[in-house]
């Protein structure tokens, strides 16, 4: 597997992480003995940047990561993320954003503690607090790096100002935020500009469109009753119809490339710049060696410029009003 840098850093990832969410929560029935096959199997093919947060479960997603990586911890580079606290067995709707010191210092260690571990490698901001000043709560982050519990710092879903203020406290390795075709905000809101002039790497979530991308499921109803994507504007009606439409076009596109459609979607992300990290979500092996192939896919410029151009962004915004009251602050 590639290995790139997260901007400036110096902290190298894989070229294609793991996201770590549904292996526990969210998208449906769960398997842990295929969850953490999953995991073991990216071991194996180097995909070693694996991403969770103390709030997919909650808990539980740091609980698998922690048994399954038991004794194989310095073989990855493991992200996880704080600041969104959720009642266990509760709307996975409604949440609490908490950015304070205090909680800063309590979330980490309950983090430690479930991921059987001493030291986080990249430690984020789930989403930003908007009554705790950013530089407080990065002011407590930094505290943990010099502590030796943290080594690099990150945020979620945070604005060009935020980010700038944050950065100015303590250096911010990178900035999570939800990139592929489908959701290309971040190249016209300023956030994308703004972390390569400061040098910040991105860490591309659901570059397959929460499954969209990846052609996997070819109407809503084929998702789990309690799929949490059912809840979500672009999975409902006509958002729905239209999106599965958008993503019938990848599937025809990769057919002429020879490509799976998430190898299609996966290549054009890690296209759009070497600082640039995507982090697919799956919880089976096979997906997962789908998924990591895409890191040998090449796209020539007319390729590019053709996927862009007839694979236009999703229709309906990608969380309910709730959700998207912590996008860009």
């Amino acid at each position: 597997m590639q290995q790139r840098e997260l901007g400036t850093s110096g902290l190298t990832v894989s070229a294609i992480g793991l996201g770590c969410m549904g292996m526990t929560w969210a998208y449906g029935a769960t398997d842990e003995p295929e969850s953490i096959a999953t995991l073991h199997r990216a071991i194996e093919l180097g995909v070693t940047f694996l991403d969770t947060a103390e709030t997919y479960g909650p808990y539980t997603n740091e609980q698998l990561l922690g048994r399954a990586l038991a004794g194989r911890r310095d073989e990855v580079v493991l992200a996880t993320k704080f600041g969104v606290r959720r009642e266990e067995g509760a709307d996975p709707n409604q949440r609490v954003v908490d950015g304070s010191p205090e909680n800063v210092r309590r979330s980490i260690e309950g983090s430690l503690s479930r991921l059987g571990t001493d030291h986080v490698d990249l430690y984020y901001q789930h989403r930003i607090d908007p009554a705790v000043p950013i530089e407080e709560t990065v002011g407590a982050l930094a505290e943990l790096v010099r502590e030796g519990k943290v080594r690099h710092l990150g945020l979620s879903e945070a604005a060009p100002d935020t980010i700038r203020r944050a950065h100015a406290v303590h250096p911010i390795a990178a900035v999570q935020t939800e990139y592929s075709l489908f959701t290309r905000d971040i190249e016209v809101n300023g956030v994308l500009p703004t972390l390569r002039e400061l040098g910040i790497g991105l860490v591309a979530y659901s570059p397959l469109g929460r499954g969209y991308l990846s052609g996997r499921f070819q109407s809503v109803d084929e998702l789990d009753a309690n799929d949490w994507r059912r809840t979500q504007p672009r999975f409902q009606g006509e958002n729905a119809e239209r999106n599965l439409a958008l993503a019938g076009r990848v599937t025809e596109l990769a057919a002429e490339l020879e490509v799976t459609p998430a190898q299609l979607a996966l290549a054009w992300v890690l296209a759009q710049g070497d600082d640039i990290v995507p982090i697919p979500g799956t919880k089976r092996r096979a997906y997962l060696e789908q998924n990591a192939a895409a890191a040998d896919v090449e796209l020539d410029e007319a390729a590019l410029a053709r996927i862009a151009d007839e694979v236009v962004e999703a229709t309906g915004d990608r969380y309910d009003e709730n959700g998207m009251q912590g996008v860009n602050v």
